[in-house]
């Protein structure tokens, strides 16, 4: 159970430092670079991995039954279309908000999705679950609102803020994104058992299987992600930025991202299959929260705070140690 944790720390930790090689891109506008990583991300760096590192790849995947494959491959195409959904939600609603809801949404559903499909451990074990799960929704919520008034303490634009879109609009998409997003959750809870069976068969090692489940659930997502990107590309224009000087760097700094990206999630599934029963629950909570915490540190390093009062950051601070509490609670609950 430890064991699983400290991995499930770990993926939170690579997810929550992922993004940030994407500020030392140039001449790139937000299209360009985020295109960039998710084609590297959801189609190369999976391929790659997935022939390297598992044994009889094209068997494995040919024994996955077609019911099983076709889940995966729906919630991965979901999930693919919540991610996408999630920078919409940051247009109209700022990054704080948009985060925290997306994120609390994905981990309130994202968490009980497998106890839907598995079933439910024993009572003690369930509700204490429950409460670290609401102790984390709490820390979301207080970090949601400590965004909101470091907006306020900047003075943003109110007009701008309008021009983007409406509050209410930006909140429905948030939650809707993070509705969908969960179905990275249940791709890996319907499809991992069937695939370490026939990975383990193949002569690998246990941890392999956490390659094969996420190259489905990345391909499936890119499957509507990238076809997006090139859209938005053609429509503003904005081919005509990859011809720059800085373009080898630019994929060097995309191409880290990818990975960091990948390597995350293949870590959280194989913490998951660590944590044992209810690893899907519990290591789905720890990774995301992680996740959220260390993107809030990596912001107060970078100096975002710097200009906000004291007021946000208290509500900051109150909800980095609620979700730390959180993830605690979680893991005593997991160890009954």
């Amino acid at each position: 159970m430890i064991e699983g944790m400290i991995w499930a720390i770990a993926a939170g930790i690579t997810l929550g430092v992922y993004a940030l090689p994407e500020k030392f891109t140039k001449d790139f506008e937000f299209e360009n670079a985020w295109g960039m990583m998710f084609t590297i991300n959801m189609f190369i760096v999976p391929l790659i991995a997935a022939s390297l590192l598992i044994n009889d790849f094209g068997g494995i995947l040919s024994s996955i039954p077609s019911d099983v494959l076709l889940k995966m491959g729906l919630a991965g195409f979901l999930w693919g279309i919540g991610v996408m959904m999630w920078g919409k939600a940051i247009n109209h609603i700022g990054l704080s908000l948009g985060f925290s809801l997306f994120i609390g949404t994905v981990i309130l559903v994202g968490s009980l999705l497998p106890f839907m499909i598995d079933g439910l451990p024993p009572t003690n074990q369930f509700l204490t679950i429950l409460a670290g799960i609401a102790v984390v929704m709490i820390g979301v919520i207080a970090n949601g609102r400590a965004g909101m008034l470091r907006q306020q303490d900047e003075k943003e634009d109110t007009a701008d803020a309008t021009a983007k879109g409406s509050m209410s609009a930006g909140i429905l998409i948030a939650v809707i994104g993070g509705l969908l997003a969960t179905g990275f959750s249940f791709a890996n809870t319907v499809g991992r058992p069937v695939i370490h069976e026939a990975s383990l068969a193949a002569g690998n090692p246990s941890w392999v299987t956490s390659v094969g489940v996420m190259f489905i659930i990345y391909v499936a997502g890119g499957i509507f992600v990238i076809p997006y990107f090139i859209y938005q590309l053609s429509t503003k224009g904005l081919w005509s930025k990859f011809k720059t000087p800085a373009l080898g760097k630019n994929i060097g700094l995309t191409s880290t991202m990818a990975v960091l990206n990948f390597a995350a999630s293949i870590l959280f599934a194989f913490a998951a299959f660590k944590l044992g029963d209810s690893g899907n629950t519990v290591g789905y909570a720890i990774f995301n929260t992680m996740s959220v915490a260390t993107a809030i540190v990596s912001g107060l390093i970078a100096g975002e705070w710097k200009e906000a009062t004291s007021r946000p950051k208290s509500f900051l601070f109150v909800g980095l140690a609620c979700m730390i509490g959180g993830v605690i609670i979680v893991a005593i609950g997991n160890s009954l």
